[in-house]
Order: structure tokens, then C-alpha cells, then sequence
């Protein structure tokens, strides 16, 4: 249910981006989104076309890139994804450490 906010914020942000470059409407909005953000992409995706409906954001397309969490090897220094139930690193087996990717949550660009 939190992702009804913030898709109106995001669709505040490029109505007002396109207000500011006297654009009438909004193409594009490129949005990254990782799998640890706190935020479900298929629900920002489902709450878009109903809140930009009376926007500058109507016929806007939303992609959103996911970014999958990934560890940092605590011996090698190797990025990896996880597996199931394991911190093992593929490449050295030494053990991995959580790191800050996945957690990404920004507009990338907007297209007007």
C-alpha cells in the first residue's frame, strides 16, 4: 500500500519537470528499483496509470530497471548474487557480506 505515495510523488516530479521545460506531456520516466528498496515495481506499475491519469503523465510509459541484491565477498572482493540459504562466494567460497545494491530506489531520467 506504500507504493500508492510514492508513484504520486513520482508523477508530481515529472509533471513539474515538464511544467518547468514548458513540455505538455511526459514521454518517458526511467525508474530504478531494487529488489531490497521496500518497494513492489509491479504495484508502482499498477498505480501509475490510475494516478497520472489527470496529468501531464497520462500517456506517459514508466520502465522501471530492477537491480538485483548483490554481496560483497569479504576474501576476494568478488560481487555476487546469493543463493538460497548460502553467503558463499562462486569464486573464492569465502563468505560474503551485504552490501548497498538492490536498495536503489531514484528516477533515472524523464523524457518530455
Amino acid at each position: 500500500m506504500h507504493e500508492y505515495p510514492i508513484t504520486q510523488r513520482i508523477i508530481e516530479v515529472a509533471d513539474s519537470y515538464a511544467r518547468e521545460n514548458n513540455a505538455d506531456e511526459v514521454k518517458i520516466i526511467n525508474l530504478v528499483v531494487g529488489d531490497y528498496s521496500g518497494y513492489v515495481a509491479s504495484s508502482i506499475e499498477l498505480y501509475f496509470d490510475i494516478i497520472a491519469e489527470s496529468s501531464r503523465c497520462a500517456k506517459a510509459k514508466l520502465h522501471i530497471e530492477r537491480v538485483t541484491p548483490k554481496l560483497k565477498c569479504n576474501k576476494c572482493g568478488e560481487y555476487f548474487e546469493r543463493k538460497p540459504f548460502s553467503f558463499e562466494c562462486p569464486t573464492c567460497q569465502g563468505e560474503g557480506s551485504p552490501t548497498e545494491i538492490g536498495q536503489e530506489f531514484y528516477i533515472r531520467s524523464i523524457e518530455v
